[in-house]
């Protein structure tokens, strides 16, 4: 009986290791696409675009970070996979609305894994993904809001952000925890 017991315990750990890491994937693959896209935001001069852009993806690193730490301490080797192949050459229109799908995309991927967690037991990992959930919906408004300000006002927005300064700064913690200190 205690035999079963532990490889219940070791099957349910799996698959909370499997989620983790799937997720992982995905902030691997969301930090490559959007520093991509700092990248190129900055080339065509929207530096405030850019700055943001990149805030995002360093929110991202420290996501894949925690999924990393929380999949060692259950035992597990943390991916280095990225979840899809980066899309480059995206012009600045296209950019946000892409993000904001990739961003709806993986916070119904994270609540589906946050399920998973909840059902194998495992209330630590349930509560990182709680709170990674809500950062990727600050993203996803992020977004979303810039999208639709491109689609609204067009070319009168963007030359407002034309030549924008695109540094973070040295100390920069990323957008969600730069935004919520304030």
């Amino acid at each position: 009986m205690a035999d079963s017991a532990q490889m219940d315990k070791a099957a349910r750990r799996e698959k909370v290791i499997e989620a983790l890491n799937h997720a992982r994937s995905m902030e691997l693959y969301a930090i490559s696409q959007y520093m991509t896209q700092h990248y190129a935001l900055d080339d065509m001069d929207y530096g405030e675009l850019a700055k943001n852009m990149k805030l995002i993806a360093i929110d991202e690193m420290r996501h894949a970070e925690q999924f990393a730490e929380r999949i060692k301490e259950l035992g597990g080797e943390p991916t280095t996979d990225l979840a899809d192949q980066v899309r480059k050459g995206q012009d600045v229109r296209t950019i946000f609305p892409f993000d904001s799908d990739v961003e709806d995309d993986t916070i119904d991927k994270y609540n589906q894994f946050l399920a998973v967690c909840r059902e194998m037991g495992d209330n630590t990992s349930a509560k990182l993904l709680e709170n990674i959930i809500d950062e990727e919906q600050e993203h996803a408004n992020h977004f979303d809001n810039v999208a639709g300000h491109i689609a609204d006002l067009g070319d009168s927005y963007l030359s407002k952000i034309a030549g924008t300064p695109a540094s973070t700064g040295a100390a920069s913690k990323g957008f969600v925890s730069s935004s919520s200190e304030g």
